[in-house]
């Protein structure tokens, strides 16, 4: 049995402390990038919209007082094109592609090195906390919340490598800060051993790929909320309404996120179909059977019914758009209950996980 180190444990809960100090400036930054830049596209639409109008005056106005020797005289009316923002396309979204485009946002950037600094202090947080237990530092509630918070920053983190997802700080960020206070305010846990129901090889199995599966999950959350919004907003430029939502110029058309978040979510379920089979592996080790109708092992597979219904309905049924966010909503919704009210407030074999 491992010695307790409650030192370690103190740094632990301070590194926590910091970490989400830092998360809160990143998210503060990331929205001042939201706002800063909804502000600045619109500046260059407007002024690309007068010196279009600009420019066509002036063509118009040569071709008539050119004559046919005039310098306009075999130029098409209107052939300067519309500049447009490297940000932008013609659909008030910003490009499909989710690549990064020429123009630096300053502080885009500087929300994107708060959050390394947050992520490498969140880090320092779950190692010490792994030290300071002898083990892995998942063991209950606070430890699960604090890890899967760190793990849902560094996939953001790892993702922004390839695709210019900043638009999504705001959330995954904000989701993190709110894991954070909700395992400091509600299921704290001081540093201590295990209970001998979890000391087994299979944790670090089964809750690792949990964790990993669970912060994907969390991505194609904000996406799908985000396509949910794009889609109407959309929708309302289309019908010539006024654009409430400037902001959301920053974020790609509703289809570019959909396709994203289907394939992340694709990923994912490989992922929670491991965990729900290594959770019945374990669940046969410790208490010879591999299916027993607990509360928790019910909601694991009511997670992987919606997730599976999802993919298969987006893939061969048809159902796009609206309908297939609100279905990655919904399954988002059933890891929060599955982690929280099931640990909780359902009395079964995994209620010692629970605090």
């Amino acid at each position: 049995m491992p010695v307790i180190n409650e030192t370690l444990g103190q740094y632990s809960e301070l590194f926590m402390l910091l970490a989400a100090g830092t998360y809160t400036v990143a998210f503060i930054a990331f929205a001042w990038d939201l706002a800063k830049s909804s502000k600045t596209l619109r500046a260059v639409d407007l002024k690309a919209a007068a010196s279009t109008t600009g420019e066509r005056v002036a063509v118009a106005a040569g071709r008539v007082g050119g004559g046919l020797g005039g310098p306009d005289a075999g130029g098409p009316v209107g052939r300067a094109e519309r500049p447009t923002s490297g940000l932008t396309v013609e659909g008030g979204t910003a490009a499909g592609d989710m690549k990064y485009a020429g123009e630096r946002r300053a502080p885009a950037r500087v929300a994107v090195a708060l959050t390394v600094l947050g992520v490498l202090i969140h880090g320092a947080g779950v190692v010490t906390r792994a030290f300071g237990a002898g083990r892995v530092p998942w063991g209950n509630m606070y430890e699960f919340l604090t890890t899967g918070a760190f793990v849902a920053v560094a996939v953001f983190l790892i993702v922004l490598i390839r695709r210019d997802l900043r638009f999504l700080g705001t959330f995954v960020i904000g989701l993190a800060i709110i894991m954070l206070v909700a395992a400091s305010a509600a299921f704290w846990t001081p540093v201590g051993h295990l209970v001998p129901a979890l000391q087994s090889y299979w944790l670090i199995i089964h809750v690792s790929i949990a964790v990993l599966s669970s912060a994907l999950f969390t991505l194609t959350f904000a996406m799908s909320a985000l396509q949910l919004v794009q889609s109407h907003r959309q929708k309302n430029l289309a019908a010539g309404r006024a654009d409430k939502l400037g902001f959301m110029r920053l974020v790609p058309n509703a289809l570019s996120l959909e396709n994203l978040s289907y394939r992340i979510n694709a990923i994912a379920f490989i992922g929670w179909t491991f965990t729900l089979m290594f959770g019945a592996i374990w669940a046969e080790k410790a208490w010879g059977r591999f299916w027993g109708w607990d509360p928790k092992e019910v909601w694991t597979f009511v997670i992987w019914v919606v997730y599976a219904g999802y993919l298969h309905a987006r893939a061969t049924r048809g159902w796009t758009g609206t309908r297939a966010a609100w279905l990655s909503i919904v399954g988002y919704a059933c890891v929060i209950i599955n982690f929280t009210l099931v640990n909780t407030v359902f009395n079964g074999l995994h209620s010692y996980s629970g605090l």
